[in-house]
């Protein structure tokens, strides 16, 4: 059974070990102000001058001089290989959404492996911010107040058909599969709302709409999740 390491009511805002800023640390701190690392991450939080609530990871790549600086306590080691620091991390914290920070930069196979991770814990609401974009999985059914003309990319990670109002493009009635079927570069044509029917559908726009993107999960009431797809990890208990 899994145990929680960070509870906040707060949003809260994860820094992984891939590529990111300074900038990007502060662009989520400002609206997930609780902050943990996942591994190495807490390199990026020192140099951002971040006191984190948590260490979180299997510990293989955090440097000695990072180990040196943060408070024994905080560090919390999960040995298990089956799983990604993100995941990880996310399983130990809980939050009414978090902000991913260091996720999807660097190799391709990391982020890859992080559009998996947010598939998997369709429950959670998880936004990954990039350099230019941020990635999320649309839940059941949500709006979010954009002018005409922004960028919106469906990618499916699985079949899924949806409903859409305020696209370019209407959704209404594809037929999304991964090789098959994708949405990129969709637009607005104002406020637009998307409904679908399987917790497999990303969403990509522009890094810009983070704030309103963060505020329209936040509304959402807890009838308009997905359940959890991922068996849950048996980790176990603290020493």
């Amino acid at each position: 059974m899994t145990y929680t390491i960070v509870e906040t009511t707060k949003p809260l805002t994860l820094i992984g070990g891939g590529e990111a800023t300074v900038d990007d640390v502060a662009s989520a701190l400002a609206l997930a102000p609780i902050c943990v690392a996942a591994d190495s991450g807490a390199h990026l939080a020192l140099e951002a001058g971040i006191d984190v609530a948590a260490v979180i990871g299997d510990m293989d790549s955090i440097s000695d001089r990072a180990r040196a600086r943060i408070a024994a306590e905080r560090f919390h080691h999960i040995a298990e290989q089956d799983s990604t620091d993100f995941d990880k991390a996310l399983r130990h914290v809980s939050a009414p959404l978090v902000v991913a920070v260091g996720f999807c930069g660097g190799q391709i196979d990391h982020a890859l492996a992080a559009l998996h991770t947010i598939i998997r814990r369709a429950d959670r609401h998880i936004v990954l911010l990039g350099a230019t974009d941020i990635v999320f999985l649309c839940p059941p059914a949500f709006n979010v107040p954009t002018p005409a003309g922004t960028r919106v990319s469906l990618f499916p990670m699985g079949p899924v058909r949806g409903r859409s109002k305020g696209l370019f493009w209407p959704i209404d009635g594809i037929d999304f599969a991964p090789g098959l079927q994708a949405g990129t570069s969709n637009r607005t044509t104002g406020p637009f709302s998307i409904e679908t029917d399987a917790p497999v559908m990303l969403c990509i726009m522009p890094r810009a709409f983070l704030q309103p993107v963060v505020q329209a999960l936040l509304g959402l009431s807890a009838t308009k999740r997905w359940p959890a797809l991922a068996v849950p990890h048996r980790d176990p208990p603290q020493s």
